[in-house]
């Protein structure tokens, strides 16, 4: 599945489960994403900082921390992300965020995404 909103843009995935990591990252690769990831907080804490960054999906817990530290960098840096988790209540820098819960389809976290890109494209054109 091609998706031409997200052709070409490069998509952070930060999931500690390497299964679900793989999905996430076959479901975006197919519609011409570029895919990085990690599943630590440390290594994620780098890779927020890359230019052309265009969205992000994080899980909330990870082995070495959860991702509020994630969520007000990406916030800060005006980069739209979502939060994929298991755990319904997400507190701090990622309240707010979209949430989609443990487990999702991949065409249900690739139309989040859309959504959550096109929102973001329209705001900044605002």
């Amino acid at each position: 599945m091609h998706h031409p909103l997200l052709n070409g843009l490069t998509l952070l995935v930060v999931e500690d489960e390497p299964l679900i990591a793989l999905d996430i990252a076959m479901a975006f690769e197919e519609c011409g994403a570029h895919i990085t990831s990690t599943n630590t907080l440390k290594h994620a804490v780098l890779l927020v900082e890359h230019d052309g960054l265009s969205g992000a999906i994080l899980d909330h817990a990870l082995p070495d921390g959860d991702s509020s530290i994630l969520c007000a960098r990406l916030k800060e840096r005006g980069v739209p992300f979502m939060i994929y988790s298991g755990y319904e209540n997400v507190e701090g820098a990622c309240q707010g965020a979209p949430h989609l819960s443990k487990p999702a389809t991949p065409d249900m976290m690739v139309a989040a995404m859309v959504d959550l890109i096109r929102t973001a494209r329209l705001a900044t054109q605002q």
